[in-house]
C-alpha cells in the first residue's frame, strides 16, 4: 500500500473509531512481517487474538500481552464476539445509553413547569427537580429534554434567550 492510501485507511478507521491508539504494543510476530497485518486496525487485532488463543492455543495471558491488551480486555472482547460476531469487536460509545435521571415523569413536570410559569428558569427546574424528587440534574441535560420533547410536538418553538 502507498503511503497516501495508509493515510487515507488510517482516517477512515480513527473516524469509526476502529484505529487502534497503541499500535506499538501489538508484539505478535505476524503484525511486523505482513503488510496484510495491521496493527493500526483495532478490530483486525482483537479478532487475531481472539482466533491465536481459540485455535492457536495459546494462553489467554499471553495473547492479551502479544497483542497489546489486558485479560480484561480480553474477556470482554470473546464475550462480545461469541454473542454478536465480528460487529462485537466494533468499539462502543461509552456512558449511559439513554437519560437515567430524567425519567418521563420529571420531564413532563419539567415541561408542566415551563407552561405555567414562562418565567422560570432551567436552573430554577433544576432546583425543583432535586427538591420534588431527589434527583441532581444537570441544567444542560434538562434543556436537551426539554429541547426533545419539544421536536416531539408539532409547530412547537425554540426556547428563546429568556426562557432558558
Amino acid at each position: 500500500m502507498t503511503h497516501s492510501a495508509l493515510d487515507v485507511k488510517r482516517q477512515r478507521l480513527d473516524a469509526q473509531g476502529c484505529l487502534n491508539r497503541h499500535p506499538q504494543a501489538v508484539k505478535d510476530e505476524r503484525f511486523g512481517s505482513d503488510p496484510f497485518f495491521d496493527p493500526e486496525d483495532l478490530i483486525q487485532v482483537k479478532y487475531e487474538m481472539l482466533r491465536c488463543a481459540r485455535l492457536d492455543g495459546r494462553a489467554v495471558s499471553d495473547a492479551a500481552r502479544d497483542f497489546g491488551f489486558s485479560r480484561v480486555s480480553f474477556y470482554q472482547a470473546r464475550d462480545a464476539f461469541d454473542k454478536e460476531g465480528l460487529p462485537g469487536l466494533l468499539p462502543r460509545k461509552r456512558g449511559p445509553k439513554q437519560r437515567h435521571k430524567l425519567s418521563e415523569e420529571i420531564v413532563r413536570f419539567a415541561m408542566e413547569t415551563r407552561l405555567r410559569e414562562t418565567s422560570v428558569t432551567v436552573a430554577g427546574l433544576t432546583e425543583r427537580i432535586a427538591e420534588r424528587f431527589g434527583v441532581r440534574v444537570h441544567p444542560r441535560s434538562i434543556q436537551r429534554a426539554l429541547a426533545a420533547q419539544k421536536k416531539k410536538r408539532p409547530g412547537a418553538g425554540r426556547m428563546t434567550g429568556r426562557q432558558r
